[in-house]
């Protein structure tokens, strides 16, 4: 059985810091917590799970912060987690099973990264993260803000999943770094750029994201996801500035990184839809359900392809008067989100137009 470091940063945790710590201190052998300046009562919880507590000036920079935490480990793997993740039971048994019988030879461990959730606890957006690492290969955490650790060598995809549970955001903190980079003449990597103008998106200031996505495409070193992914912010952006050519276009410019993925589907669905040709639109929501194997490892709105593009079909079919396609379509869909009221209500529309 292998041995695995905990390695945590936090700061005012003290709302969730003992949820997270209770979800894996039977399964860890060693918690390192790194303090980068709380007010609140984080420290006291912290040294009820442990005495490996340690002090790091913060300096707006998450790598450095990690790197430190990374240097306290002492066991063969190190495991990191954020303050408001968990791993919910079914995970923690998966963890544990995975302590039991992993080889030595494997470097870093990758985890899906449960986001968010609907109403019924399903899983409706995700990432993979490398969340194992071991100790020895000295893996190093890159990036001021959206850091990730560079990792290599013999990787396993494991299926043990991280929860993200989050009680409470700071939305202007990874904003607030990112201008403070700008403010000090740091010269942006393109994976800088593509966040940076993520929060420029969350933030409402389109134009300046549309600058900064065109800057990070133009560098043509992005990881294709991101590429894809920032062409659908473009839409998004040109969209909320009530450009429909334009956010047509990079909807469409998607299609140049490769087979498109279920949310290119929906959105190209979306754009017939409102055309009123929905056969076209047809064709497009179901290529979205045809072509959930092209997701890939970045962040996955998982309801492009399941219930959405269902729901969607449901209302093509309507309204070319194919009224039992329409309520199978929507069948599904409510097999995802059961208590939808939009589905609620046309199943009722459907049974009664036929006779059901």
């Amino acid at each position: 059985m292998i041995t695995i470091s905990l390695c945590m940063i936090v700061r005012n945790e003290q709302a969730v810091i003992g949820r997270c710590l209770d979800c894996v201190k039977n399964i860890v052998d060693e918690i390192n917590i790194v303090d980068t300046g709380s007010t609140d009562s984080t420290k006291e919880i912290v040294a009820e799970y442990t005495d490996r507590a340690f002090d790091f000036t913060w300096i707006e920079d998450f790598a450095a912060a990690r790197n430190f935490a990374f240097l306290q480990a002492t066991k063969e793997y190190i495991l990191w987690l954020d303050a408001d993740d968990v791993f919910l039971e079914q995970d923690q048994e998966k963890l544990m099973q995975l302590k039991k019988t992993l080889d030595l030879s494997v470097d870093a461990i990758s985890m899906n990264y449960n986001l968010a959730f609907d109403e019924q606890n399903n899983v409706t957006s995700s990432i993979t993260r490398h969340r194992l690492a071991k100790r020895e290969k000295g893996f190093k955490w890159i990036g001021a803000v959206h850091e990730y650790l560079e990792v290599y060598g013999n990787i396993l995809n494991s299926d043990v999943a991280v929860s993200h549970k989050p009680l409470s955001h700071d939305a202007e903190r990874n904003l607030r770094i990112y201008e403070n980079l700008i403010s000090s003449g740091r010269e942006f990597t393109p994976r800088d750029l593509f966040y940076y103008a993520n929060e420029l998106v969350d933030h409402g200031k389109f134009e300046k994201a549309i600058e900064y996505y065109l800057r990070f495409l133009k560098s043509k070193k992005g990881w294709v996801e991101d590429n894809i992914a920032a062409c659908n912010k473009l839409a998004d952006c040109y969209h909320n500035l009530n450009l429909k050519e334009q956010e047509f276009k990079w909807i469409l410019h998607t299609l140049s990184y490769g087979p498109p993925r279920p949310e290119t589907c929906c959105r190209l669905g979306f754009s017939f839809l409102q055309k009123d040709d929905l056969s076209t639109g047809v064709y497009w929501y179901k290529k979205a359900l045809e072509n959930v194997g092209f997701q890939g490892s970045a962040f996955q709105n998982h309801s492009y392809a399941t219930w959405l593009p269902h729901l969607q079909l449901a209302v093509c079919y309507d309204r070319l008067g194919q009224f039992k396609l329409g309520y199978q379509h929507n069948e599904k869909a409510l097999k995802y989100r059961p208590n939808d009221s939009r589905m609620l209500a046309n199943k009722k529309y459907f049974e009664k137009v036929l006779n059901l």
